[in-house]
């Protein structure tokens, strides 16, 4: 299991420099740096007044969204396993003059590295399909919440995860949930910001979990579900087809069937 994780830090490692740069625009970062808020419309629609909240953000990366819960009224760490990553959210604290602790780590490591009395965990857009074990995941952040703290998830949907473009048409190509031991191999040329620049650590592992385990990975580990939503939007062009608007927000386009493109999910631990 740790060669994977070795071949994704790599991985992330390497598209953090490319990122932290910004040439296409799509981590808004001269806009953050401006005093912008940043975060996407579904995200920032939903989750809530965030003033004087103790708040984890698991895999931040090079810290955009931490900042802008800062820049929220938030109390917030991110954790990521990327140094490289973090050594930019701290550069970019700096630059923005938002306070916010960045921690290494993996995961599945949280409760050890960053304690147990948060009032919101904060996990969006490109995180578990990173972790082979969903309910494991589960199982920390009802470790890493005070009772009665919550969870913001957001993410691709599980069931556009296991569809490819071929010659323009979205086919069925992968099972809809991955062993943990039998990761989906990629070798991306590029990242996914549009930036041109070849990857050469681009071999990545990534892990598929279906709605009904994200849902049972919460309620078995003392979660109770308070909202879930479906989107026809993703912030990220994840196929060559996909037409992006002025909210920055990447949608199929006009003539295709109606599908759902992001899974959002509010949780309370009990208690």
């Amino acid at each position: 299991m740790s060669s994977f994780f070795d071949a994704n830090r790599a991985n992330w490692d390497e598209r953090a420099d490319i990122h932290v740069e910004d040439s296409t625009g799509a981590y808004a970062i001269e806009r953050l740096v401006a005093g912008e808020d940043v975060l996407f419309p579904i995200e920032a629609g939903e989750i809530g007044d965030l003033s004087g909240q103790k708040v984890l953000h698991l895999q931040c990366h090079i810290g955009v969204d931490t900042l802008c819960l800062a820049r929220r009224g938030a109390r917030v760490t991110g954790l990521d396993f990327s140094r490289r990553a973090l050594d930019h959210a701290q550069d970019l604290a700096a630059r923005t003059g938002l306070q916010a602790e960045f921690v290494q780590g993996d995961v599945y490591d949280a409760p050890e590295l960053v304690g147990n009395d948060f009032d919101l965990v904060y996990a969006t857009w490109g995180t578990i399909n990173w972790l082979p074990d969903v309910f494991r995941w589960g199982a920390v952040l009802a470790s890493v919440l005070k009772p009665s703290g919550r969870l913001y998830f957001a993410e691709c949907h599980p069931g556009l995860a296991v569809l490819e473009e071929v010659n323009g048409r979205l086919e069925p190509t992968f099972n809809y949930r991955t062993p943990s031991s039998v990761p989906l191999e990629f070798r991306p040329s590029q990242t996914y910001t549009g930036d041109p620049r070849q990857l050469a650590n681009n071999l990545n592992f990534e892990w598929i979990h279906p709605v009904s385990d994200i849902l049972k990975a919460l309620i078995d580990n003392g979660m109770t579900l308070e909202r879930i939503a479906e989107h026809e939007a993703l912030p990220w062009q994840m196929f060559p087809m996909m037409v992006q608007g002025d909210d920055r927000l990447w949608r199929l386009p006009a003539g295709m069937p109606s599908l759902p493109l992001a899974l959002s999910i509010g949780a309370r631990k009990n208690g």
